[in-house]
């Protein structure tokens, strides 16, 4: 691993829960095997694109890693109807991440929709070259799951493809097929395509107690939490 420059940003407001204040360290890597972000990310390091980054709030430990042993998961009712809605429908094409039209043109309706109905920061349309540094240019093999229904282009995964595990990076879908919970089964289908390739874990990123739009992760059981003393304990 090479890195090329180390900062730790100054507090500034959560985006998860509202009354606290966040900090994060960040590693610039010119180089990184996937086996050396493995071991990072088991500590509690995730990456996007060639920054890799942890939490570091001085008076604050709710962001905890997440993860899934794929071989004792069990679906629970919710998603096994979600199961039955979309598998065989909606499937993902396995490739390699490219600048894509029509990737880029779901990504924009994805954070329009999002902008819309959860106030998120206006985004900027056709932004070719963010979209490149985010999920293109990448320090090892990323998979970009490609969704279609009826030949459309409906959800757009990005997923670390690991030595002994699948990672999500990050997902978006057409508002169109919200009612039929595209991230739940995003989740789902990482957790198959693990046990498949004989892959132990599925890594969901943070888990973040009392923050709402992190709940769904703990709802993948067996699930697995990383305390403060860097052990994996199961989720109660």
């Amino acid at each position: 691993m090479r890195i090329a420059l180390r900062e730790i940003s100054p507090p500034t407001p959560c985006g998860y829960l509202p009354d606290r204040d966040w900090r994060m360290e960040h590693l610039r890597v010119e180089s990184i095997t996937a086996e050396e972000y493995q071991l990072l990310m088991e500590r509690g390091w995730r990456h996007f694109g060639h920054w890799v980054f942890r939490p570091v709030c001085e008076n604050c430990h709710a962001c905890q890693s997440i993860r899934i042993p794929v071989a004792s998961f069990q679906p629970n009712r919710s998603q096994r109807r979600i199961i039955k809605a979309n598998s065989g429908i909606i499937e993902p094409v396995f490739k390699e991440p490219e600048v894509d039209d029509e990737a880029i043109a779901l990504f924009d309706r994805w954070h329009h929709h999002q902008t819309e109905k959860k106030g998120w920061p206006e985004h900027e349309s056709g932004n070719y070259s963010s979209f490149h540094d985010s999920f293109v240019d990448q320090p090892f093999a990323v998979e970009a799951w490609y969704y279609y229904r009826e030949g459309k282009l409906v959800g757009l995964g990005f997923v670390d493809t690991l030595p002994g595990a699948l990672s999500a990076v990050y997902f978006s879908y057409d508002p169109s097929i919200l009612p039929l919970s595209p991230g739940i089964w995003n989740v789902l289908r990482m957790i198959e395509e693990a046990k498949r390739r004989g892959l132990p874990h599925v890594y969901l990123g943070y888990w973040v107690d009392g923050s709402a739009i992190m709940e769904y992760k703990k709802r993948f059981l067996p699930a697995e939490i990383l305390g403060a003393d860097n052990r994996w304990k199961p989720v109660t």
